[in-house]
């Protein structure tokens, strides 16, 4: 592949996502691939590009990739010979760079040691630094889901399956839970009830807690569209402006850059702290999580659960093909209806698979029923 047209390449074997971006800068190289199902099953592997700062390549990029790859001509025409040939290495040794970067963004006056912490490994990609890092910063550590074979990624553990944890949490009488997905770039975290912590809810947290240490940048926040109201106006009432981007950690990362913000994320799990990583780190936002645990002297379902949500509604459709939405009839008469209701709505495709994504948000818990019901009515007879 890679070597065939004249790059060295340096394996460094099973690593988290946001260390393959963070080792991909520390170490010079000219851009970094990492290979992962993600938070799917084994054969949705996938590839992950980063450029030599560590940053995950742009459209016209990635583009520009689609093109050369269906490009046989030009592949066949840039195959090296000889000495042009690219060497291949590896490296085991690298992981101890990402440890210690991400170590250091704990507080030097913490310590971990009254911490009892389960970690669901996902069987993936974290399954080694994870335990290692929590482990040297003193935790008590139930490590789950840390025997990848290739096959049992993200199968019935991990960020994915957030209530096997929950169980385990309850059992093991542990102060929190944290669960990645197969590659790290997410986390879910579970209180020491067994409860499952929402996205919003845990995003909101961190971010006061960065604005009480000051350390949130412009006192500023980005998130996606898909997060539920009641985050904006809960950070509001703490003095911090929330921004809205589009889906993805890219565009988190993106609109973060925008508006000058080093803290932002999504109600999934991947939470960007862009003083450390340049894309979604579940261990990284585990420790700040475990972090503010400690400082604030409460228990998890206290420090997690400062705010209510609003009512939402959210559901994916399996479809056969992507008809651009703004070419589906009706679309926009099934919006105004909605919007006559005050109720937020997003309909938007999956990136990755064939699906549609509805979203309805709203207080009227009945209204927001028969609204989806009716959305996915629509979608079905529209899409299928």
């Amino acid at each position: 592949g890679l070597t065939a047209v004249g790059y060295n390449v340096i394996q460094i074997g099973p690593m988290p996502t946001p260390a393959i971006a963070f080792i991909t800068s520390n170490m010079r190289c000219d851009a970094g691939i990492m290979i992962s199902a993600s938070h799917n099953d084994y054969y949705d592997n996938g590839i992950k590009f980063f450029d030599g700062e560590g940053n995950k390549l742009n459209r016209e990029v990635e583009a520009e990739i689609e093109e050369i790859y269906n490009n046989l001509e030009l592949i066949e025409a840039s195959q090296c010979t000889d000495k042009e040939i690219g060497r291949s290495k590896r490296i085991d040794d690298v992981i101890g760079r990402y440890i210690v970067h991400i170590k250091n963004s704990f507080p030097r006056d913490l310590s971990l040691s009254e911490i009892r912490l389960v970690i669901d490994c996902a069987n993936g990609a974290g399954y080694k630094t994870a335990s290692t890092i929590f482990e040297e910063l003193g935790a008590e550590t139930i490590v789950e889901a840390n025997n990848p074979n290739g096959f049992n990624i993200n199968e019935e553990c991990g960020a994915m399956h957030p209530k096997i944890l929950a169980n385990i949490v309850r059992d093991k009488r542990a102060d929190i839970g944290i669960a990645l997905d197969g590659d790290a770039d997410r986390i879910v975290v579970v209180d020491e009830k067994g409860e499952v912590v929402d996205g919003n809810k845990l995003m909101g947290a961190l971010a006061v807690y960065l604005k009480e240490r000051k350390l949130l940048k412009n006192n500023s926040f980005v998130t996606t569209i898909m997060s539920n109201m009641a985050l904006d106006d809960y950070l509001k009432k703490h003095g911090i402006k929330t921004y809205r981007s589009a889906v993805g950690d890219k565009n988190v990362l993106e609109k973060m850059k925008e508006v000058d913000a080093n803290f932002g994320g999504e109600e999934s799990g991947h939470i960007i702290f862009s003083d450390y990583s340049k894309t979604g780190d579940g261990i990284l936002s585990g420790l700040q999580a475990l972090a503010y645990l400690l400082s604030s002297g409460k228990k998890a379902s206290e420090v997690f659960g400062a705010f209510e949500l609003y009512p939402q509604l959210k559901n994916n459709l399996l479809i056969e093909e992507k008809i651009p939405l703004s070419k589906i009839e009706g679309l926009d008469k099934l919006k105004k209806e909605i919007e006559s209701h005050n109720i937020r709505h997003i309909f938007r495709y999956s990136g990755t698979e064939n699906k549609i994504r509805l979203l309805l948000e709203g207080s009227d818990k009945k209204l927001l029923n028969d609204l989806m019901q009716k959305s996915e009515e629509f979608f079905k007879k529209a899409l299928s």
